[in-house]
């Protein structure tokens, strides 16, 4: 209801004002007719501001609402990312450090690993070497003993025939008898 008498109201002054004028374009210019046009224009503004004041507030202070929800809204939002690139920051920054840890640790197992193969391989090359000696050392021996009994058999033979050449039958007959001798005694 309250909107028919303003719409009502509202064509009431529009139509005076056209009349007003249309008569005013019949006449002469003067102050009374600026006087009537400042008087509906003011009719007019205090109406428009009596009737839509408080929705056109309302409209505004519901927007300003809005706005400033809005301004809050995205600082938070703002504040969150923030947060959240700082934490980013943050892991990746313990992300690397865990890499440069695996890296020093990887790094200390292959020099740790590095030595103790350098270790085995000198104990290697010792035992080898230490097996190539008693090897050499017992062919060594083996070559000995056998120059030594090439040596003893070769001096047998030469003795035998130094001997057979020196004895005669008579003392090898002697030296029979008494090998016998002596061999009878021990069976005894």
């Amino acid at each position: 209801m309250k909107k028919i008498v303003i719409i009502a109201f509202s064509i009431s002054v529009v139509a005076a004002s056209v009349a007003v004028a249309a008569e005013a374009a019949h006449a002469e210019f003067g102050w009374k007719d600026w006087l009537y046009k400042i008087i509906n224009f003011a009719i007019l503004v205090s109406l428009l501001v009596f009737f839509l004041g408080k929705p056109i507030k309302r409209f505004f202070a519901q927007r300003r609402e809005l706005i400033e929800r809005s301004i809050r809204e995205s600082q938070e939002a703002k504040e969150l990312a923030q947060k959240a690139l700082q934490e980013v920051e943050e892991k990746l920054k313990l992300k690397d450090k865990e890499i440069q840890d695996i890296l020093d640790t990887a790094r200390k197992i292959g020099e740790q690993e590095k030595q103790q193969i350098i270790q085995e391989t000198d104990k290697l090359r010792q035992k080898i070497l230490e097996q190539a000696r008693t090897n050499i050392e017992f062919e060594l021996k083996m070559a000995k003993d056998a120059l030594r009994l090439e040596a003893a058999e070769l001096a047998i033979e030469l003795s035998e025939k130094k001997i057979k050449e020196r004895i005669t039958p008579e003392e090898q007959q002697k030296l029979l008898q008494e090998s016998i001798k002596i061999i009878e005694g021990r069976k005894n």
